[in-house]
């Protein structure tokens, strides 16, 4: 079963001399964080634009079976009209995004909380979603964050445009109780600081069997977990638990 398990971004200063070795250079962590998890969200993306040659170096850095998830740009998604994104996905897809290769998982289409749900509006602006850059078929996941979205009529436009919907444990976004699409997205957003994994044992044990229930139900389909946010300084001890329960082994040159 296909199932990833990572965390949001690797560039923080808390998990230096605690995930990270001490003594370890800012620029040996990407490399350090994709031998110990088996995929990383790309926040950065979210704020800033980057260069086709970061996207190379990122690809070059990481080993052959990881993937990344991408956060596209806010201007894509912060508006009061989506219809008049059109411009702004363009620029973030050919940005560059594409020289991950086959390292590049789900594009996360992020939702402000005040952002409700418009049918006709929503609509357009999965038309506008290109289904692939060049060679590259891309896909797409929607975080959508008001209670308005919780409803048949927006789960029917995921399904008409092939789009997944991101599945959250957050009490403060709503969420399917299930996450839809042709792949699973979770978002883990309760680590307690208090817990050395951020999250109970039993709490991990459970997680582990409702990814391999995700992976297998409706059908055969990839799974991507994420602990980020919440105590996010506990992210990768609950990645690390969540892989270990389910079966994965980091790469021999992560030692």
């Amino acid at each position: 079963m296909d199932i990833r398990v990572g965390i949001g971004g690797w560039t923080y200063e808390p998990w230096r001399d605690n995930f990270y070795p001490k003594g370890l250079a800012q620029a040996k962590e990407l490399r350090y964080a994709s031998r110990h998890v088996s995929a990383i969200e790309i926040n950065g993306t979210y704020y800033s634009t980057f260069k086709p040659e970061t996207f190379r170096k990122w690809h070059d850095e990481v080993p052959d079976d990881f993937m990344f998830s991408m956060k596209a740009s806010r201007f894509t998604t912060n508006r009061k009209v989506l219809a008049t994104a059109g411009d702004s996905i363009k620029r973030f897809i050919e940005s560059g995004v594409v020289e991950l290769g086959d390292k590049l998982g789900p594009i996360v289409w992020q939702f402000m909380p005040t952002k409700q749900f418009d049918a006709e509006d929503f609509e357009a602006f999965l038309q506008l979603l290109p289904k692939k850059e060049g060679s590259r078929a891309l896909r797409h996941v929607m975080d959508v964050r008001h209670e308005s979205f919780i409803t048949p009529a927006y789960q029917a436009l995921a399904k008409k445009y092939k789009v997944s919907t991101v599945f959250t444990d957050a009490d403060k976004f709503p969420s399917f109780e299930e996450p839809d699409g042709d792949f699973a997205y979770a978002r883990l957003m309760m680590a307690d600081a208090k817990l050395k994994t951020g999250y109970a044992p039993k709490a991990l044990d459970s997680w582990a069997e409702r990814a391999q229930q995700w992976a297998e139900s409706p059908k055969k389909r990839e799974v991507f977990v994420y602990f980020i946010n919440g105590a996010k300084e506990k992210a990768p001890a609950a990645a690390g638990a969540l892989l270990e329960r389910l079966g994965w082994k980091p790469p021999e040159e992560a030692a």
